[in-house]
């Protein structure tokens, strides 16, 4: 209410006791919106988000931020707020009628908190891709910052060069070289296994994975094919047993650092909305970290280590967390800062 002004706390003082719902509609005052709708506390956190949705959507606006309502004075565990919240959201989304409210935010001050909403909103993810994705792109981007392909790729067969083998069979009758062609045949089928692998996360392969594929399908005697035109997308992998089961490990590698890497960016992106790492440039100006490093000092300041290394602008530094310096293999320094973003500047 301070940062909002003085004019908003005079129209909540003259709208007291005329609120509906729950809730009372004031103007945006100093902070950065048009408006502010200021909640009757009442602990029933899912149908008063579910309120001030449909409230949103019926003045057509087309965002909407939401503190972690009933964590403050309320006393609610943060993990049962952040699932009632979802829940509210979830099933707004899934309604379709809205159609004005394009962008919900959930903003959360208290890094205590984090774990509880990622992990309640990861298993909604998880649960089911097909229902999860309409609803997760209105406000995916904000809590996550994992990027989406703006199309599915096509499904592909890497290029294989094979060698052909010929049998000739001679015998004494037709019914022994029919028998023996019969129990080749057999032999071949015996040694052919076929695998499929179904992940999210193959839609993410670039060129890096293509081409890891590509080296496996020389090296082994195997054929991949890549179908992203399904969904989930899947590797099909075909060939001798040995070299399918070995492939197959291989490929399941690669997706599970795919989706290492996409947990850690989000991670990482989820905390950067909260805390800013900078180093002192060349132009007496601080320069933002990257996410990830910003993740790695935030984290290691938490769990109260002395020192950390990093590297900043492609040179490794030893970061001393109590004086916030920076000192690189040849003994020059960088200086450091760390700044909280504070309501306003969310």
């Amino acid at each position: 209410m301070d940062a909002a002004g003085s004019q908003v706390a005079y129209e909540c003082a003259q709208y007291a006791g005329q609120y509906q719902n729950g809730f009372i509609t004031t103007q945006g005052g100093n902070l950065l919106c048009s408006k502010i709708i200021h909640l009757i506390t009442n602990n029933q956190v899912k149908s008063q988000v579910s309120e001030v949705l449909h409230e949103c959507e019926r003045r057509m606006y087309k965002s909407v931020a939401f503190p972690a309502i009933g964590t403050g004075q309320a006393g609610l565990s943060s993990a049962k707020v952040a699932d009632e919240m979802l829940d509210a959201i979830v099933e707004f989304a899934r309604q379709k009628s809205v159609q004005h409210l394009q962008a919900i935010k959930i903003v959360i001050f208290q890094t205590n908190m984090l774990p509880d909403f990622y992990e309640s909103m990861k298993k909604r993810e998880d649960s089911d891709s097909s229902t999860t994705e309409s609803w997760l792109s209105m406000f995916k981007s904000f809590f996550w910052g994992r990027k989406q392909s703006s199309e599915k790729k096509k499904s592909m067969i890497l290029e294989k060069k094979v060698n052909l083998v010929t049998f000739q069979i001679c015998g004494e009758s037709q019914e022994e070289v029919d028998a023996t062609e019969s129990w080749i045949k057999d032999l071949i089928l015996k040694e052919q296994f076929e695998n499929t692998i179904s992940d999210e996360a193959i839609e993410n392969f670039d060129e890096t994975q293509f081409a890891i594929l590509e080296a496996l399908q020389r090296g082994k005697q195997v054929t991949i094919e890549i179908l992203n035109k399904l969904s989930p997308p899947q590797i099909k992998i075909s060939g001798i047993s040995r070299d399918v089961c070995s492939v197959s490990l291989e490929v399941q590698d690669m997706v599970q650092q795919i989706k290492s890497t996409e947990e850690e960016q989000s991670k990482a992106e989820l905390l950067y909305n909260l805390v800013e790492w900078r180093y002192l440039g060349s132009n007496y100006k601080f320069v933002a970290l990257d996410k990830l490093t910003n993740m790695q000092l935030e984290h290691a300041k938490m769990a109260k280590k002395p020192y950390l290394n990093v590297r900043i602008k492609n040179k490794n530094y030893m970061v001393d967390l109590n004086t916030l310096k920076a000192t690189d293999d040849q003994g020059k320094t960088r200086i450091l800062q760390r700044v909280t973003k504070d309501e306003g500047k969310l």
